[in-house]
């Protein structure tokens, strides 16, 4: 008996041992840049990403080249910054987005039987969606630089880094499209909706030329802090207190709702 009691006690600290969570949850850089290289592997969402965005500029930017605002801001510049966060946030959705599909193949679900904490799955998924990120910035700066911007280089590094960070906002909004929609609706509902957050945040056209009422209903949409604290190095004028309430503000709506819809998902296992 005693040495029955002793081979029970030997199975269990062995499968303890094996059931032991990972460092860090089971997040890896390995995980990360398998994670990366599967996204850039998609050619429709590269499209989205880098090739739209610049062909924008192309269509939009170039005609307006040697003209200024009034405080002096070369157009260019300023339509360049504004779809270098309309090219990041399109990245960073499609990044966290992604889960939609994840969990229509199963593949989330298997996961969560391996010791892969939840928290560096999802830490994960925004790590990956920040990298598109970077690099849908880097693309349409890149495209700007050749066609003929020119701003200080503490211009083209503050608004890059605004736009970059600034665009945490989306990944936080893929994650929660991603738990909230099946993976086949996901495109066809974030499209069209970041296309129009676009036009009235102020993106696709300066919110200096519309109607006053568009300019006000603009500041309470997702896309306003992140477009204005992002091209206020080049105006000078500086971002405002509303923008960096508004950046918080929508960064928390949709991490709070990620979450609850997180939690929902994994209680069906």
């Amino acid at each position: 008996m005693s040495t029955t009691a002793a081979t029970t006690s030997t199975a269990a600290r062995v499968a303890t041992r094996e059931r032991r969570v990972p460092p860090m949850g089971g997040f890896s850089l390995n995980l990360l840049f398998l994670e990366i290289r599967r996204v850039l592997r998609n050619r429709r969402t590269m499209i989205f990403i880098l090739i739209m965005p610049a062909v924008f500029f192309l269509l939009w930017g170039l005609p307006q080249r040697g003209q200024q605002f009034a405080n002096g801001s070369p157009v260019t510049a300023y339509i360049m910054i504004s779809l270098a966060v309309y090219g990041a946030l399109v990245a960073t959705t499609s990044g966290g987005g992604m889960v939609a599909v994840e969990r229509a193949l199963g593949w989330s679900r298997q996961l969560r039987l391996t010791p892969l904490r939840p928290a560096a799955y999802v830490a994960t998924k925004v790590l990956t969606a920040m990298s598109l990120s970077l690099v849908a910035v880097l693309v349409e700066f890149v495209v700007g630089a050749v066609s003929g911007v020119r701003m200080a280089p503490h211009i083209w590094i503050e608004a890059g880094l605004a736009a970059w960070i600034g665009s945490l906002v989306f990944a936080a909004f893929g994650l929660f499209v991603g738990y909230l929609f099946p993976a086949e609706n996901v495109t066809q509902f974030v499209g069209p909706i970041l296309a129009i957050l676009a036009m009235f945040g102020g993106l696709f056209v300066p919110l200096e030329v519309l109607p006053h009422v568009i300019q006000t209903i603009a500041k309470f949409t997702p896309v306003y802090g992140v477009g204005s604290i992002a091209r206020s190095p080049l105006t000078g004028s500086g971002f405002t207190a509303t923008a960096v309430a508004n950046v918080l503000a929508w960064t928390a709506v949709f991490g709070f709702g990620a979450a609850r819809l997180f939690r929902r998902d994994t209680a069906r296992v």
